[in-house]
């Protein structure tokens, strides 16, 4: 055996899984943490437009920092940058619509856009879009490009029907409710699962929140006036009960598959 061959690095690298497994509990956090980051967003604005951008940019970087860093799914992290991605998405799509003054009728087709360009990088690149498959550092980068740009795409469309088609936020959350179904019915009778997922993800942003926006904004606006502030605590404190559980009990840890591999580095 050559020498160099015994000091030579690994041509390849074992990268765990660093997403959950797809369960009903999933589902429930991941609703919470659009309407929390729907709420936090507007109440860090109208609070202080420095702070809402030192938690906003700050939260992100930090957050993602520690979930690119794990080799492994760990919940904490993980739901920590999925909040953070939140909170970050509500304000890149309110960016758009309040700073430079664009139409959610422009926005929203815009980041639908840009989701589908980033699906279409990460398949030809990859080959799969199936979260089964995100056990690798270029994949896990596609994954939260993914879901940033998902959070960010169902901002505007939820507002583009609650303000700019006039349905209000309750009926809007009814509407999002409905055709959340789809992609469930769809999978049930044999539609894809990486489609149904992704369909599926990308409608719980306008789903969770138009009904935090119901909760928390003034009657006047639709909404019932319980405050951003007050949406945006019980939010939170739901979600670090249902994170601390799944910590405590291991709860969603994918089991090693076909998807599992090994990657050149």
């Amino acid at each position: 055996m050559p020498d160099h061959a015994l000091t030579a690095r690994p041509a390849v690298r074992y990268a765990a899984a660093k997403v959950p497994e797809i369960t009903v509990l999933f589902w429930v956090i991941k609703i919470l943490t659009t309407g929390m980051g729907e709420a936090a967003s507007d109440y860090l604005g109208n609070t202080n437009l420095v702070l809402a951008g030192v938690v906003g940019v700050g939260g992100l970087a930090a957050t993602l920092r520690w979930q690119l860093h794990t080799t492994r799914y760990q919940a904490a992290a993980y739901w920590s940058a999925v909040a953070m991605v939140a909170v970050f998405g509500t304000m890149a799509a309110d960016l758009l619509h309040v700073i430079l003054g664009l139409s959610y009728v422009v926005t929203t087709p815009f980041y639908a856009g840009v989701l589908t360009v980033i699906l279409g990088c990460w398949y030809r690149s990859e080959g799969t879009l199936s979260i089964h498959s995100i056990t690798t550092p270029r994949r896990e980068r596609f994954y939260w490009a993914t879901v940033l740009t998902s959070f960010a795409l169902g901002t505007a469309a939820g507002d583009l029907t609650a303000a700019t088609l006039r349905l209000g936020f309750l009926d809007s959350g009814l509407l999002f409710g409905a055709l959340i179904l789809v992609p469930l019915v769809g999978w049930r009778v044999g539609l894809d699962e990486v489609t149904a997922f992704w369909a599926a993800y990308i409608l719980t942003r306008p789903l969770g929140a138009s009904f935090a926006d119901w909760f928390g904004k003034p009657p006047s606006l639709t909404g019932l006036g319980d405050g951003d502030g007050t949406v945006t605590w019980t939010t939170l404190a739901a979600i670090v009960v249902l994170v601390g559980w799944v910590v405590v009990h291991g709860h969603g840890v994918q089991q090693p598959g076909e998807d599992w591999e090994l990657e050149r580095v």
